[in-house]
């Protein structure tokens, strides 16, 4: 019995929370497809033509459903409880045994199917789809850059320390204006290496083409010489991968959590801040999990009494609790890592209130009504 009961309080909520996504996702790539039309058949933009235009935003596509699964989780879930609860369909459940904590339980298991997908969208489709876009982008528009200062990086050695700056990066993966720093254990600069092109070689090292390397005296020496070097090609050791540039380029909220880790270990192993990369990598974590928190406040919706109410007024509840959801993840992420909160406190924070409010809600609808 509980089995069919299961079988279609998943199916109705798989059904429609399907139809939401689709219809918020071809909203939002519209919006994106409109924006990209300002840029096609600029002459900075060389060749960048609508199917260009289209293909950047199919590579978006996954980063959509990423950000907007767990509203239209929430919305889908609101829906069918309130239709369910409208026509009577719930209180005849409810008759034949389905208690709340059984329809609890219920739900939080189509939630971890959502929460399931969730992760991997965002672990492992949506940071490839990103930066086959940025690259994209890149390829008409010229090099993947993050301003005019480029990407800084810094790696420590037992016996130096460097200094890493990438001006931007290549369509085809390489990066341009190299500049690496060296410094001795003392802080004092050593040397400045120069090139207009570097590459990943796959043995943990850069391959800096046409170089130029400049070395300086020790600080005191009585000469002061600067002594200038060119070098046809240039091999590197570093511990500094593709994917860590990535980082330093891209947005964070785009790696896979894999990467944020690795960068955060790296980014501390050399004494640098990681707050806001900590805080990436904790929502990171719990973002797939406000799924669960999604059905859990939607649950209540279906222990209201009404007939001859129409359910718009309450999907419009969904879509603004939804909403409020999404604001206030990104706003606790800007003050957690301004005030310097403990990041997974920080990430875990807006689940946990709406987990709050959900199950209050259930708690004074079941127990007190």
């Amino acid at each position: 019995m509980m089995h069919t009961i299961r079988r279609l309080i998943h199916a109705e909520i798989f059904g429609v929370v399907l139809f939401v996504t689709l219809g918020f996702l071809a909203l939002f790539s519209f919006f994106d497809f409109v924006d990209q039309l300002a840029y096609v058949g600029r002459p900075q933009m060389r060749g960048y033509q609508i199917p260009q235009a289209a293909l950047y935003v199919l590579l978006l596509v996954p980063s959509r459903v990423y950000e907007l699964l767990p509203i239209t989780v929430l919305i889908g879930t609101i829906y069918v409880m309130t239709r369910m609860a409208q026509s009577s369909e719930f209180t005849i459940l409810r008759t034949s045994g389905l208690g709340p904590w059984r329809a609890l339980g219920m739900l939080l298991a189509a939630g971890f199917t959502f929460a399931l997908t969730t992760f991997v969208i965002g672990d492992y489709i949506t940071p490839w789809a990103d930066r086959s876009a940025q690259l994209l982008r890149a390829r008409y528009q010229g090099n993947l850059t993050v301003g005019q200062t480029g990407a800084w990086l810094r790696e420590r050695e037992p016996y130096a320390q460097y200094g890493v700056n990438v001006g931007s990066l290549a369509p085809d993966g390489s990066m341009r204006n190299v500049r690496i720093f060296e410094f001795d254990n003392q802080s004092a600069l050593v040397s400045m290496m120069q090139a207009p092109v570097a590459r990943f070689a796959p043995d943990e090292a850069w391959v800096l083409e046409d170089a130029e390397r400049t070395e300086f005296d020790a600080p005191g020496a009585r000469l002061g010489r600067v002594e200038h070097t060119r070098i046809g090609e240039f091999r590197w050791p570093t511990a500094i991968s593709a994917e860590m540039i990535a980082a330093a380029v891209l947005k964070p909220d785009r790696m896979s959590a894999v990467d944020l880790f690795q960068y955060i270990r790296h980014l501390k192993a050399n004494a640098q801040s990681a707050d806001r990369y900590e805080i990436e990598f904790w929502k990171k974590v719990f973002y797939p999990l406000s799924c669960l928190v999604m059905v859990m406040l939607a649950l209540p919706f279906a222990y209201l009494h009404f007939r001859n109410e129409g359910i718009s007024l309450y999907v419009f509840g969904g879509v603004m609790a939804g909403i409020s959801f999404f604001f206030l993840n990104n706003m606790f992420g800007y003050i957690g890592e301004l005030r310097q909160w403990t990041p997974w406190i920080t990430a875990a924070a807006p689940g946990f209130i709406f987990m709050v409010i959900s199950l209050s809600a259930l708690g004074w609808l079941v127990l007190r009504r």
